[in-house]
Order: C-alpha cells, then structure tokens, then sequence
C-alpha cells in the first residue's frame, strides 16, 4: 500500500511563500495523475492543482497564478509552490491521486496558516 507523508507547511504571512512537499513510499507519482487537496475548517476538501503524468496542469481559480505543482520523479515526490498566499488559503494540505478510482489512504496532510 502506498503511503503519503506531506510536509513543508506553517504559519506565513500574507503575501508570502512556501513549497510544501509530498513523498510517496512507491512509484504513484510516474504512474497516475496527481493532485494537491485542501480542506479548511468546517469546509469540504477541494482539488486545487493536478499534474498529468505527461506533464500537463490545471489549478482551481481560486490559485491560478500564485500555485505551481510539480514532481520529481526520481525522488517520488510531489511538490507545490505556493507564492502571494492570502488568508483564505489556510488549511490543511494533502496530496493524492487525481482520480477517486486511484487514491489511496490520504495522508496526515500538512498545516499552512496564512495570517500576520
């Protein structure tokens, strides 16, 4: 079984920046399409970014321009570049397949609390 073990979070504010990180203990990343998650307290976890395994993105609107996501293959991590954050991006961050079909058991997920 896969597992997820997401990292690089923490208190930041506005306008700041951080590379969260998400290490895979097998090879997910080379073979699905991935995806960056968030879920805030009292909300629903929401995709905001997936990368394709042919190296095509898609970000939620509400990060379009500020977030890139990325991988390294050889490293079988995932990461996500997060640039201008704004207060209503505080959550918590997980990783995981793109597809419902593919996921596996999400991970602890990462804090990131945007606030000054």
């Amino acid at each position: 079984q896969v597992q997820l073990v997401e990292s690089g979070g923490g208190l930041v504010q506005p306008g700041g920046s951080l590379r969260l990180s998400c290490v895979a203990s097998g090879s997910i990343f080379r073979f699905k399409d991935m995806a960056w998650y968030r879920q805030a307290p009292g909300k629903q976890r929401e995709k905001v970014a997936t990368r394709t395994t042919g190296g095509s993105t898609n970000y939620a609107d509400s990060v379009k321009g500020r977030f890139t996501i990325s991988r390294d293959i050889a490293k079988n991590t995932l990461y996500l570049q997060m640039n201008s954050l704004k207060p209503e991006d505080t959550a918590v961050y997980y990783c995981n397949a793109d597809s419902p079909s593919y996921r596996v058991q999400w991970g602890q997920g990462t804090q990131v609390t945007v606030s000054s």
